[in-house]
């Protein structure tokens, strides 16, 4: 017979699971017992629970497989919602262990208990208490195998202290072999059809298509049929951002030239939609005098017209909305139905098209992405800060953002030449993720230069993970942008014509905070030699900390104002 706690310990073993992140409490002690003698599982012990799920739900994103973290009950569990909510939204596979005091009888009153479970309910797919020993094996192998499933998300499992201790002859469920569905053939070849007709058709890569295989496959597709392509901030580097056929990325709302590319466009056919995301586009119903009505805000994506058709392929059917309703839906592997409406593709006579205006948009969108980037300005501009880091990271180079002003202009400005190279959160966008995002691409791809890029206030929320990496010896580089701000929040207070108040603060010694945890610090004193710093850091080992100081004085001029005016004229 087997402890509860060995049983588990074994599960997840079967499952292939390398890493479990977090901070064990006294509910966790059998499981933690059991975990010192796994030879397969090792334990990342992070400083807070938020920095362990972080990291697993990017290594679920990295990887396809589920994350696993863990932490106490009441305090640890809660500070697992975040996490739970950024895996969920972001489509990462990720599981969370808690502890849980006895439930079969307890002589400690309510100290530290809440309904975990129903907590996790609203944010996970998945959320149970393990009431049995027996039950563990066929628990495990569920929430793994939902959390996996499409959409990928979190999933909660509850080990109380009695059931970890109780024994049990059950054994580990070996994990099954799942191919997802493909599509039907009615809708390959209505795709193909519509394709084939159009006068000028372009192509959407969203979040969905961000998975596994997708990006080869949606790269020949490209190649083959010559359909220029734009993405979305989680679909940037599926297809190689230097591809001639890019129109670019949809980081602002409206009003870039990318909007004018899907303007142009009368068949879009969506890859990976999904609704997390700021939609790069609206469509239409009615009159045009009803469109102008009801779509007048600049803070909107481009409405394209009523004739425009939209085809969307996905995993799963389309979520219509007043202003998101395809007229052909593709459901089901979208690899396999790329490939299935390529094949269809090469056996008619099409290329009849006219991309006369998306390359005139092109022209304008490539002279526009590179203004800025030789701004010798200090403290550095976002413009020059996106330029130098693109020319020292090398193809496969990671850049891990955390949340501010500043992802707008990586996600329009860094051209991404693989997927998840440039990984941004523009699901539940929290702040505090950059620094966990790179330690877990670090331990994923150990072979890569990996940077995290932080505000100040985003570091600064999980800045104490410094010492899991330099104690972990990982080599990473950690870029601080510092305005001694909440810089978003401010730029959009002054958007909104509000006094410009109570959005400002103070920053420790950056350098000397660095070196107390065993890092090292630098310090930007000009824009000259921000390229070398970054240089000096990505090739040599261990953790390294920048402290940049940054401009974001004409981010209102520039993104409200000029990139619309420019792209207006075309």
């Amino acid at each position: 017979m087997l402890k509860g706690s060995d049983l588990f310990v074994k599960a997840l073993e079967e499952e292939g699971v390398e890493y479990i992140f977090g901070i064990p409490g006294e509910e966790n002690l059998d499981f933690l017992d059991s975990l010192s003698r796994s030879k397969k599982i090792k334990l990342i012990l992070t400083r807070h629970e938020q920095g362990a799920g972080f990291m697993a739900a990017v290594y679920g994103r990295l990887t396809g497989k589920t994350g696993i973290c863990i932490a106490t009950l009441g305090p640890g569990a809660t500070n697992f919602t975040t996490c739970a909510a950024y895996a969920q939204l972001g489509g990462m596979p990720m599981m969370m262990i808690t502890g849980q005091k006895p439930v079969k009888k307890s002589k400690q009153g309510r100290f530290q208990i809440l309904d975990v479970v129903e907590m996790m309910k609203p944010i996970t797919k998945y959320a149970e208490q393990l009431v049995a020993a027996d039950n563990i094996p066929s628990r495990v192998r569920e929430a793994l195998r939902i959390a996996e499933q499409e959409k990928p998300g979190a999933v909660h499992l509850e080990l109380p202290e009695d059931i970890a201790d109780e024994h049990s002859d059950e054994m580990p469920i070996p994990a099954s072999s799942v191919r997802r569905a493909i599509a039907e053939n009615k809708s390959i070849n209505a795709a193909v059809d519509r394709i084939a007709t159009a006068k000028s058709p372009i192509v959407v890569v969203g979040a969905g298509g961000n998975r596994k295989l997708t990006s080869n496959m949606l790269t020949e597709f490209i190649n083959e049929t010559g359909i220029p392509f734009v993405s979305t901030q989680l679909g940037k580097g599926v297809i190689d951002e230097r591809h001639p056929l890019f129109m670019g990325c949809a980081a602002l709302s409206s009003g870039d030239f990318v909007h004018r590319a899907i303007e142009a466009a009368d068949l879009i056919i969506n890859v990976g939609h999904d609704v997390i995301e700021k939609p790069p586009f609206f469509m239409a119903h009615g009159t045009a005098r009803d469109h102008e009505t009801s779509h007048s805000s600049e803070d909107e994506p481009v409405l394209v017209s009523e004739g425009t058709q939209v085809i969307h392929v996905s995993f799963s059917p389309a979520e219509v909305d007043p202003v998101y309703f395809p007229q052909l839906e593709v459901v089901g592997d979208i690899a396999n139905a790329i490939w299935q409406i390529k094949t269809g593709l090469a056996e008619r006579s099409y290329k009849n098209w006219n991309f006369g205006r998306m390359m005139e948009v092109k022209k304008y969108h490539d002279a526009n992405i590179t203004e800025g980037a030789d701004d010798d300005r200090f403290p550095i501009y976002p413009q020059r800060l996106v330029a130098d880091i693109r020319k020292v990271m090398p193809d496969d180079g990671m850049i891990c953002l955390d949340n501010g002003v500043y992802k707008i202009w990586f996600a329009r400005n860094y051209a991404a030449h693989q997927p998840n190279t440039c990984m941004l959160d523009n699901a539940l966008a929290t702040m505090g993720a950059g620094l966990p995002s790179a330690m877990a691409s670090h331990l994923v791809y150990p072979e890569r230069k990996v940077m995290a890029v932080c505000g100040d206030g985003g570091f600064m929320m999980n800045s104490q993970e410094l010492e899991t990496a330099v104690r972990l010896k990982m080599n990473i580089t950690c870029l601080i942008l510092n305005d001694s701000s909440y810089g978003m929040i401010r730029w959009k207070q002054a958007n909104m014509g509000f006094e410009d108040w109570g959005l400002e603060y103070n920053n420790p010694d950056f350098i000397k905070y660095a070196e107390s945890y065993g890092a090292k610090g630098y310090r930007v004193s000009d824009s000259e030699s921000l390229i070398k710093t970054l240089e000096t850091c990505i090739s040599s080992p261990g953790v390294h900390l920048i402290d940049c100081p940054v401009d974001y004085s004409e981010n209102d001029e520039i993104l409200n104002n000029r990139i619309k005016e420019e792209s207006q004229k075309i």
